[in-house]
């Protein structure tokens, strides 16, 4: 049975799938994996897990399909990731994840300084950010000059399976994009300048885009995932992106919103439209830009509050619906792993507002629901001001089972979300663009044939005046406590105890 095989490296797991020429998922496979925090503002993680599990996960899915003959590979992965290894290919150090690794905050300071934030933003498009990749580069040469000498090229998980699936070095655009300031946006290759200032020692990737392939696989792959020796394998790119892809959310005009670990968003169009609250970047595809933005929590949140009180999902999301809209009176910022867009603030951090003896667990997953749902219409409003023509939203993502959440976001967004058949993810659109770029002249799949609109949420009109003064709370609670807020977060970060009352209280 011809089909092609995706897979990609998620936070928080690793995820697999065949899929038939029609668009049909013949098997699954996921490895759950953990982030490491060695300091607080550091999230990274060892990049051989990423090979090691995309071995486990192609061996998992060949067995489930016997008759299976795997024509395309695709590779997908969280990101803008920053994974530095020597000239054996070696990781000289754990991978630096994207923008919840807040790090390198003096090198953003200081690169801005240097280069000014007019050029900076003519040439990648965005300001610097816990988002880019060119300030990690620059923290690793100023604290870690060790592991630094010995770094001499760069991935991210997608070309990193690319590379050991095939041999071939290479990024996409896309990717390479979030490595600001050193892709030049409008001329779409590196910015050679930049590039040689701040990672000289490192050789650069040849650019693609995500669905050209990056070469075969070899025999030695071949030995290890027991795909066939010669298959096409894509660039691919990062997840956000390649999940934009599995909905069909790609055209011009398009939002995909991401319900996962973190709340993700991407809107398409033809212009490079500029904000430094938000991210621009190349598209999955030639022609095409992002404005993208991201809240550091989402998923990563309600997990949280899970562990926290014992009870299952089914319980909660119950209890939260009982609770109502306004969670009794609560109001949560979700700025639990700091914030990225559009606030740009890593010294963030979350509060939980009119809490009293009376409040139950249901109402605070209700708020942190609610929570997430104001930040995402934080960014759309962003996005909006900025230029974007958002015409079509498309949710995707592990949140999207849960009808309670998908509800709560467009009656406070005001939002018509669309939810497409299937919305397992990122590990889809790889399977979706190996079939693409493999497929014989004219025989494209379309995204459409394979994944359908199965269900419109719509928003509660009769909502509209509560989810305006709820927001309006919602910028003012950030904006009263953050000087309070950055105060804990410096102790947090110093390791400094927090203030005590006198001896003799």
């Amino acid at each position: 049975m011809r089909c092609t095989l995706g897979v990609d490296i998620g936070t928080s797991s690793s995820k697999g799938v065949l899929v038939d020429p029609a668009g049909t998922i013949l098997a699954t496979a996921t490895r759950a994996h953990d982030v490491s925090r060695p300091q607080s503002g550091w999230v990274e993680m060892d990049g051989r897990i990423w090979w090691d599990e995309f071995v486990e996960l192609a061996t998992d899915l060949l067995a489930a399909v016997p008759d299976a003959e795997v024509v395309g590979v695709g590779v997908s992965g969280m990101g803008p990731c920053v994974l530095l290894t020597d000239e054996d290919d070696e990781p000289v150090r754990p991978a630096i994840l994207y923008g919840v690794d807040t790090r390198s905050t003096a090198q953003i300071e200081r690169m801005t300084a240097e280069l000014g934030v007019e050029e900076i933003t003519r040439v990648g498009g965005s300001t610097l950010t816990s988002q880019a990749g060119g300030p990690k580069l620059a923290w690793v040469a100023d604290e870690e000059p060790e592991s630094w000498q010995r770094a001499r090229r760069l991935y991210m998980p997608a070309s990193w399976l690319a590379r050991k699936l095939t041999g071939a070095y290479v990024l996409d655009h896309q990717s390479a994009s979030q490595v600001s300031p050193l892709y030049d946006i409008e001329r779409e290759q590196w910015h050679d300048p930049w590039w040689q200032r701040f990672a000289g020692t490192i050789e650069q990737p040849p650019l693609r885009w995500a669905g050209e392939i990056a070469g075969t696989v070899t025999a030695a792959a071949a030995d290890l995932t027991g795909l066939p020796e010669g298959t096409p394998v894509i660039t691919g790119t990062i997840d956000a992106w390649t999940e934009a892809v599995s909905v069909g959310a790609h055209e011009v005009g398009d939002l995909m919103l991401m319900y996962g670990t973190t709340m993700f968003l991407v809107a398409t169009g033809e212009q490079t439209l500029r904000t430094p609250s938000m991210w621009t970047t190349a598209g999955a595809f030639a022609g095409t830009r992002n404005l993208a933005g991201g809240l550091s929590t989402s998923g990563a949140l309600t997990a949280w509050l899970k562990d926290l009180s014992g009870a299952d999902y089914p319980a909660l999301l119950a209890e939260a619906e009982e609770s109502g809209p306004g969670a009794n009176g609560l109001l949560m910022l979700p700025y639990f792993a700091g914030e990225r867009t559009p606030i740009q603030d890593p010294d963030a951090r979350g509060v939980i507002a009119g809490l009293t003896l009376r409040h139950t667990r249901g109402d605070l997953y209700r708020a942190a629901l609610e929570a997430t749902a104001l930040g995402v219409r934080h960014n759309v409003e962003t996005m909006r001001a900025a230029g974007a023509d958002i015409r079509r939203i498309v949710a995707v993502g592990g949140g999207t089972q849960g009808r309670l959440w998908l509800q709560i976001v467009s009656d406070i967004t005001g939002l018509v979300q669309e939810v497409p058949q299937t919305t397992i993810g990122a590990s889809y659109g790889a399977a979706f663009l190996a079939a693409t770029a493999t497929a014989s002249d004219g025989a494209a799949p379309a995204i459409t044939d394979w994944n359908p609109i199965a269900d419109t949420v719509r928003p509660d009109e009769a909502l509209r005046p509560f989810a305006d003064a709820l927001f309006d709370r919602y910028v003012r609670l950030y904006d009263g406590s953050k000087d309070v807020v950055h105060e804990l977060a410096a102790a947090q970060r110093d390791g400094s105890p927090t203030p005590s009352t006198p001896e003799n209280s």
